[in-house]
């Protein structure tokens, strides 16, 4: 347990900490067993169909409010008033969510293994792959699900999945959109693995299937995946025969009318936001600045929603928003607060001062942050103001073993705990702090 040396921890027991540890994976235990019943393991496509069904109807468009019978107050044995999770913007951009887990999980770079591998780590997802056991948590991640690797609609479809499971138990999935969602959109593919394109191909086939009945299609695309690349093994697909170069550049056509503003991919990343705060916690891709929040963090995530929409604000259509996602110093492209600091061009302790008046500004307590794979795991940085979460986990980057980062909150402390395969670091931070 690596203890940081920069701030005082509240007073707690390593028996209080192993105690509320233990509580939360035995939970998660009893509710992973419940899933995995013989009643509720999925029966592949028919069972993802009438789960959408059943779910997708439902489900609120921008403000949700939701809670389980563990959030529920007791006055005297009795019922007083639910904690809400209640979510406003669009897209998302500020979640109130009292008294819950938040998991944070970096970048997934089309890697479905290891996504299922961290999440499952977290104790999130059943041991089949396609189940919440989260309960109430609140799941978010940072961005970059696309490019370097095959299966990144596939990790869209599972999130998307989880998160209609998680809202129905009081708990929910957050995405905010990286650089990478915004490259393809633009329309650049030079990180595009070709088994990608291939997917991209196979999803516009499957498509033809549902009749423009997008939300059932889209929901139901990882468990019909994963039937097509088991056939597919099965016969031994030679990738350089002739139908599979024609395949390719079917895969490029197709890529293009999915995620050009517009395209239904395209529609569906402009459902996230590039910035997201929850509770005291801001979460983006590259990092947020002073003049982000001088700009407007919420007019930000509109004007990139718009423009992914291809909204038709003006005869031309929406312009790319530069200052989100253009340049440098933009939300998803920055690494100010990621990267080792350069004492020739920003000494620590300024880019320590910009976080301060960047969360003072915004009224938050630390933010979580991607797109620079940190190559000895997930860390904390300028007096632990902000968290860099990308370890590089996909097999297109650094394959490296994936962690999730849990945002925890009980009655004796406040704290964020980095999960790995074979080591947890603890940080406790104390109520006072901030």
């Amino acid at each position: 347990m690596k203890l940081d040396p920069t701030f005082r921890p509240l007073p707690i027991s390593f028996l209080s900490l192993f105690l509320f540890l233990f509580r939360e994976k035995t939970e998660n235990k009893k509710e992973r067993l419940i899933c995995l019943g013989d009643k509720a393991r999925p029966r592949m496509a028919a069972f993802a169909l009438n789960f959408a069904q059943i779910h997708a109807v439902s489900r609120p468009k921008f403000v949700v409010q939701c809670c389980s019978p563990s959030q529920v107050p007791q006055i005297n044995g009795g019922v007083v008033k639910p904690i809400p999770i209640v979510v406003s913007g669009d897209p998302p951009t500020f979640v109130s969510a009292p008294q819950r887990r938040i998991v944070a999980v970096g970048d997934l770079h089309g890697d479905l293994s290891q996504t299922r591998s961290a999440l499952q780590m977290a104790g999130l997802l059943s041991s089949d792959g396609f189940q919440w056991t989260g309960r109430d948590t609140i799941l978010v991640q940072v961005g970059d699900i696309l490019d370097r690797g095959e299966h990144e609609i596939a990790i869209l479809s599972l999130l998307k999945s989880l998160d209609v499971q998680a809202k129905s138990q009081g708990g929910a999935v957050f995405q905010v959109n990286g650089n990478h969602e915004t490259m393809n959109i633009e329309g650049d593919f030079r990180y595009v693995d070709p088994g990608a394109f291939d997917e991209c191909a196979d999803f516009v086939e499957y498509l033809e299937q549902y009749n423009g009945n997008w939300d059932d299609a889209f929901l139901n695309w990882i468990f019909v995946s994963e039937v097509w690349r088991e056939e597919r093994a099965s016969i031994g697909d030679n990738k350089w025969s002739p139908w599979n170069i024609v395949k390719r550049q079917k895969g490029v056509v197709a890529r293009s009318a999915l995620f050009s503003p517009g395209g239904v991919l395209a529609c569906e990343l402009s459902r996230h936001p590039v910035v997201l705060k929850v509770n005291d916690w801001i979460f983006c891709h590259g990092g947020l600045l002073p003049h982000h929040v001088k700009y407007g963090v919420e007019r930000m995530n509109k004007e990139v929603s718009d423009w992914m929409r291809g909204s038709k604000r003006e005869t031309d259509g929406p312009k790319m928003p530069f200052i989100a996602l253009r340049g440098y110093d933009s939300v998803v492209w920055s690494r100010l607060y990621s990267r080792e600091p350069n004492p020739l061009q920003h000494q620590p302790w300024k880019i320590s001062s910009i976080a301060e008046k960047t969360l003072g500004e915004f009224k938050a307590k630390g933010m979580v942050v991607g797109h620079t794979p940190q190559t000895n795991g997930a860390k904390s940085k300028y007096d632990s103001r902000v968290w860099c979460i990308d370890v590089g986990m996909s097999s297109g980057v650094l394959n490296s073993s994936p962690e999730v980062n849990f945002l925890a909150y009980s009655n004796l402390f406040f704290g964020i705990f980095t999960c790995a395969i074979k080591h947890v670091t603890t940080v406790l931070v104390s109520g006072n702090r901030f």
